[in-house]
């Protein structure tokens, strides 16, 4: 298993999952500077002119960082891109990723053989969202680079599948980059991820806990006061199954244990200021491993703890390896 050239200035295996309305410019460079791929949805810029102002944005102040820190380069960032048909601003948003050459696309419920053509032609590599083996085929058949498998317990729109079976189930066939998601909030779990076969973690809900982050205080803390038994999954909120908080889903005056089944055809990405950036907005998504989170700090702070824990979990198994090998 080998990734593109462009991991090799990642400091960790870690991608911050692109989080819808949270993830914005300051916390994809922040996170970037930090040594990890940072990432945003593409429709989290509204109007969609404001894509060309975050990606110049983006461009600029990271070849800054890497003039002035040619031993500590930035890690290359990501456009998450919705391929659903109800994205109106698909194309748009593609022509101005074409501009700007974003280096990672990761594409969500679809996959095309154009998208990823189009991706290839300006120089860039597609990640594609899977919960399962046929979905994973599927996309590597359309020409996507690699896949993102998204287990249980992952926030937002997440699989049920273990990790455990996931992923061994793709590497039977699949040999190429592979990041893990679903309940990665610390770095013995990123190393518990590449142990498996995966080569990077995908970590999202860790990341809402931050200052970088386009959140509500009062979402960061309720990531850092809960815990997995807090997490509630459902597809009321946008016809696909995912995992939401508890409190939040409380606040909005809804029974957390009693939520009526959701719509698939209800399912809206489209570029307006509609019903579902309000869902997402009152009703926040989180994943299982929060547990691991116990404080709102910046992303530097965050991916500096992420390293020393993976060290750790290292030094930890090293004896062990070296005890089974004897």
């Amino acid at each position: 298993m080998s990734l593109p050239a462009l991991f090799d200035r990642l400091r960790l295996p870690v991608i911050g999952s692109p989080l819808f309305i949270i993830s914005g410019p300051d916390l994809v460079i922040a996170q970037c500077k930090a040594g990890i791929v940072g990432s945003f949805p593409a429709l989290n810029a509204r109007p969609q002119g404001l894509l060309d102002e975050w990606l110049h944005r983006i461009t600029e102040e990271l070849a800054a960082w890497n003039r002035d820190n040619p031993d500590r380069p930035a890690a290359p960032y990501a456009v998450n891109q919705i391929v659903h048909k109800s994205n109106d601003r698909l194309e748009a948003d593609l022509a101005t990723c074409a501009k700007w050459q974003v280096p990672i696309t990761i594409t969500s419920l679809g996959a095309r053989e154009d998208l990823n053509a189009a991706v290839h032609g300006w120089g860039g590599i597609t990640l594609h969202d899977i919960i399962d083996d046929r979905f994973a085929r599927k996309a590597i058949e359309k020409g996507a680079d690699g896949l993102i498998a998204v287990a249980a317990g992952a926030g937002g729109h997440a699989g049920r599948l273990s990790p455990f079976a996931l992923i061994q189930e793709i590497r039977q066939w699949f040999t190429g980059p592979l990041a893990l998601s679903g309940s990665i909030a610390n770095g013995g779990a990123v190393l518990a991820a590449q142990a498996m076969g995966a080569d990077l973690a995908y970590i999202g809900s860790a990341f809402i806990a931050t200052d970088e982050a386009n959140a509500d205080a009062a979402y960061k803390q309720s990531i850092v006061d809960s815990k997995a038994s807090d997490i509630v999954y459902s597809n009321l909120f946008t016809g696909v199954h995912g995992n939401y908080l508890r409190s939040s889903i409380a606040a909005a005056g809804l029974d957390p244990d009693n939520l009526p089944e959701g719509d698939l055809k209800t399912m809206n990405f489209g570029g307006d200021n509609g019903s579902k950036a309000k869902a997402w907005r009152d009703i926040w998504g989180s994943g299982q491993g929060i547990g691991a989170v116990t404080a709102i700090e910046s992303v530097a702070v965050r991916v500096d703890r992420l390293e020393k824990e993976y060290q750790a979990a290292l030094a930890r198994i090293a004896p062990v390896h070296a005890a089974a090998s004897a």
